[in-house]
């Protein structure tokens, strides 16, 4: 049992993970994943953007449920995608299970399956501003300047591919 697993046990020994590919999606878990997309990105960020943005069908999708509800979730991008490095985005935790220590397992999660699909690869995110050293915990490194993405200040991050 690897260290994100052994957390993973003691914060939510209920959830069950997935990776998943978009053709791999019954309707009933995509909607419950897209709806928790909107959820937080959208409705409780006040946020007006186009979440669907046509790079789920080619992305791997890593999520954490309780029963039939999500409690996490992230999108890994492929190189070429939206960076030329793979990437790790759309991360969240639904409302009841944040405070958890759920989004770092969840975030351990998505790396180990980056390196596992794409190995020796850096691996790229675009962060908001305020989840910077969330990310700098992870390995993330800043690489840009703060820009304005849809209203909320973001910062994009590379973490180096390991040896």
């Amino acid at each position: 049992m690897n260290d994100a697993t052994q957390e993973h046990e003691m914060i939510a020994p209920a959830l069950e993970w997935r990776v998943q590919r978009f053709d791999e999606f019954d309707p009933a878990t995509l909607y419950a994943l897209l709806a928790a997309r909107v959820d937080v990105f959208v409705v409780e960020q006040a946020c007006p953007y186009p979440e669907l943005d046509g790079r789920d069908a080619d992305a791997l999708h890593v999520s954490a449920w309780q029963g039939d509800v999500p409690a996490g979730y992230a999108r890994l991008v492929p190189p070429g995608g939206r960076f030329v490095e793979p990437s790790i985005g759309r991360v969240l935790t639904t409302a009841a299970f944040r405070g958890t220590g759920l989004g770092r397992v969840l975030m351990q999660r998505a790396i180990e399956t980056v390196e596992a699909e794409w190995p020796g690869r850096a691996i790229r995110v675009s962060a908001q501003q305020h989840l910077e050293r969330f990310y700098a915990s992870l390995g993330f490194v800043a690489d840009s300047a703060v820009y304005d993405e849809d209203g909320i200040p973001h910062v994009d991050m590379l973490r180096a591919a390991r040896a």
